[in-house]
This record gives structure tokens, sequence and C-alpha cells, in this order.
């Protein structure tokens, strides 16, 4: 026997007897496994399994995302609205093709808006695995095209065109 006033010759957990242990060698039992419970998603997956997907914020919380950076959306529309307006007006005549030129155009803007979305949804976060916080992007985009079709309606009036080479010629 090992001398006790060394240290570690000391014995830190007294055991039972061998016939009081309550703990046996050998293999640990298993139970059944639950039977006819439907399985509860952890949302982690298998360890190298990358097609887990983001979790989707509630509706009210899409709206508020959807919400952010529609002032750029509403800024591009106003701009077009009114580009369209002085175009359809000096342009005289039947409001008919001009009024459904315009519907088409913002049809247009809804689906360059639509396609923004699903890019920015494609690119963000399936690939890169980031979340999106906001629409701005895809109101940019849509912002960018109304202004384009403004600024193309205000080249089809003369009188703007030729007050652009007037100021234009002063310089």
């Amino acid at each position: 026997m090992t001398d006790q006033r060394e240290p570690w010759a000391e014995r830190t957990v007294e055991m039972p007897p061998e016939g009081d242990n309550p703990f046996r060698r050998g293999r640990a039992q298993v139970g059944p496994g639950p039977k006819n419970q439907p399985h509860i998603p952890t949302g982690t997956g298998w360890p190298g399994d990358n097609t887990g997907a983001i979790p989707r914020p509630v509706f009210s919380e899409e709206i508020r995302l959807f919400r952010r950076g529609a002032g750029l959306s509403l800024i591009g529309a106003l701009f077009a609205f009114v580009c369209w307006g002085l175009w359809a007006i000096s342009d005289g005549g039947n409001l008919g093709t001009p009024v459904a030129l315009f519907v088409l155009t913002g049809l247009v803007a809804l689906g360059l808006y639509a396609l923004a979305r699903v890019v920015g949804r494609v690119i963000l976060e399936k690939q890169l695995g980031r979340v999106r916080r906001s629409a701005r992007g895809a109101h940019l985009v849509m912002a960018v095209f109304l202004a384009g079709v403004g600024f193309a309606y205000l080249r089809s009036i003369d009188w703007v065109v030729d007050a652009w080479t007037w100021v234009a010629g002063l310089f």
C-alpha cells in the first residue's frame, strides 16, 4: 500500500463495496425510441448540409420591409407622372393612348421591382446567406427606371427641348 502522507495517494471518493454499488460495468441499456411522435425540426440539420433555408419573417414584418425605401419609388413615380402629364397635355388630342402607355409603364416598373426583389433574394439570401433588412435596392432600381421614363417623356416635348437648348446655349 502507498504511503498516506503523499497527497496523490489520498482517496477522493469512498466507494461502497462491490455488492452495494448501483453502478455496473458493461453496456448502457438504450430504451426504445419515441413511437408515433412528430418530428420537431430544430433548424440545425446535419453538419455540412447547407440546404436549410433562412427563416422567413412573418407577414407584418414583410410589409414593414417592403415599406423601407418606398419613398424612392414614390419620388420616381411622381416624377414620371408629372413628365407624362406634361407630355400628354402638350401632345393634345385623345388621352386614351397616353393613359394606356402610362399604365403599361407602371406595370413594367412593377415587374422590374419584382425582378430586383427575386435577384436580391437569390444572391443575398441564398448564395451569400445574408438577411435582407429592407427593399431599398429594389425601390432604387424602380426609381431609376421611372426617372429615365420621365426624362424620355420630357425629350418628346418640343418646348422643353427648345428651352433646354436655349439654356445650354447660354453657357
